[in-house]
């Protein structure tokens, strides 16, 4: 495929994703950032959201939640601790994920205990939009 650019998504568990494609967006710590091919080298820490890429002009989705992304070469790769294609999304755990981070935040609680309730209930709203994305496009 001409003008395209390699995108590789691993996990510590798995490689998710190896697919030629034309764009890639993704959520890095500072925002979000996107890659066309010939891109620039690059290296970005990742943060908590949905990663998108456009293959044959078709959207798809999948969820990443920290990790790394490197550009070089033509090539992207993200080293996720989570990873997760839309399609693989369990809804309803996500669901009863967001309703029990929601709770504990209505009690008291130490510093930790809150900034780890905050990245749970950000990973179960992440999840429940990339599934829902996904769905909408009936790509993933």
């Amino acid at each position: 495929m001409a003008n395209t650019l390699k995108l590789e998504i691993v996990t510590p568990d798995r490689k998710v994703l190896s697919e030629n494609v034309e764009y890639v967006g993704a959520p890095g710590i500072l925002g979000e950032f996107g890659i066309l091919p010939s891109h620039v080298p690059f290296l970005s820490a990742l943060g908590i959201g949905n990663l998108h890429y456009k293959q044959e002009g078709k959207a798809y989705y999948v969820f990443i939640s920290g990790g790394f992304a490197e550009v070089s070469n033509n090539k992207v790769t993200i080293l996720a601790e989570v990873a997760e294609k839309a399609t693989e999304i369990d809804i309803e755990r996500a669901k009863k994920a967001r309703e029990r981070a929601e709770a504990r935040a209505s009690q008291a609680k130490e510093k930790i205990d809150a900034a780890r309730n905050q990245a749970a209930l950000r990973r179960a709203i992440a999840r429940m939009s990339c599934q829902t994305s996904g769905k909408s496009a009936g790509t993933c």
